[in-house]
């Protein structure tokens, strides 16, 4: 199938696909002629990539998964998850204090407000 089909059927643009391809996160793509010519494990591909941009893997850590294989490890990815989730943790926990010290500011702004 063409690269218009292809986005037709994962929602990325067809500059995403060439951008992904030029990266080497779809392996080898046939050309005939001109033209690049896709199968479906490519567009599996391009639909996990964009699940995976989703939830914040950047197209650098996906690549950094692939590693010079041209299908993923679920292991690694598992791992990578795990550490990926690990980070999202720590920062919800930071945005917690950083809102509490904002209530706390605002709580003394507003007595100081009381008072004079």
């Amino acid at each position: 199938m063409y690269i218009g089909e292809v986005s037709k059927l994962t929602g990325a643009s067809a500059k995403a696909i060439r951008l992904y391809e030029s990266l080497g996160l779809l392996g080898t793509v046939v050309r005939k002629g001109s033209y690049r010519i896709y199968d479906d494990n490519h567009v599996r591909t391009v639909i996990l990539i964009k699940d995976a941009q989703s939830i914040g893997v950047s197209l650098a850590e996906f690549k950094r998964l692939l590693g010079d294989k041209t299908v993923l490890s679920w292991d690694v990815v598992s791992a990578f998850l795990d550490q990926k989730s690990k980070v999202i943790e720590e920062q919800i926990n930071l945005l917690h204090q950083q809102q509490s010290m904002i209530k706390r500011y605002q709580y003394n702004i507003k007595k100081c407000l009381e008072t004079n």
